[in-house]
């Protein structure tokens, strides 16, 4: 099993990226925002998990723990393949999707592509008592905290410190629109802009 991965990022595109350890190139699937977040030449660090099937071996990674293993108790709920669950990784944080199962809220789950209200439900039945959510923010503030916090776990992963990334994150969300602050891809840009080159070049290693 290969738990985790640190090394230089090769290629970044979509929702993959591919991870050069010790001259061997890892095919690694994850969020778009990870993915958005990594760059070519840069030393990245993921959790990972490896998917065996009949005819093939899928790696999996995420930039923190907590997203790595709901991930893993997403794909045990029958109808959520690793695709649908690296989707609802993609729309949601750790912590919104243990608030959805905690409310028993199945309609943020049906908006993940490719997964139904029937499997939305049996989402929110079979994690129910599986995951806590480590904050319960006000309705109005769900989603900005959420994204916030993928955002964040990008960032740290692609080895900024975390308080230069919290910095960064709370003046992007305090200058971006409510749209722009709902969009996890869309605040990751505009904090990575924010950032610059120069504080980028030199991050904790």
């Amino acid at each position: 099993m290969i738990s985790s991965l640190r090394g230089r990022v090769l290629t970044a595109a979509g929702s993959s990226v591919v991870i050069e350890v010790g001259g061997v190139g890892f095919h690694v699937n994850t969020t778009p925002a990870l993915a958005l977040a990594s760059r070519e030449g840069h030393e990245l660090a993921v959790h990972t998990t490896l998917v065996v099937r009949e005819d093939s071996l899928t790696l999996f990674g995420f930039a923190s723990r907590p997203e790595l293993d709901v991930f893993d108790l997403l794909i045990g709920v029958t109808g959520v393949g690793p695709k649908s669950a690296l989707g609802v990784l993609s729309a949601l944080s750790p912590d919104q999707v243990a608030l959805a199962v905690q409310h028993d809220d199945d309609a943020v789950f049906r908006k993940v592509s490719g997964i139904g209200p029937k499997t939305a439900k049996l989402i929110t039945v079979s994690l129910a008592g599986k995951l806590v959510a480590t904050a319960a923010p006000a309705a109005s503030t769900v989603v900005t905290g959420g994204v916030a916090e993928s955002v964040l776990a990008a960032l740290t992963g692609l080895g900024w410190s975390e308080r230069v990334a919290a910095e960064a994150v709370e003046e992007t969300i305090g200058a971006a629109s409510d749209t722009e602050a709902a969009s996890v891809p869309t605040l990751l840009r505009l904090t990575l802009s924010r950032l610059g080159p120069a504080q980028h070049s030199g991050r904790t290693r």
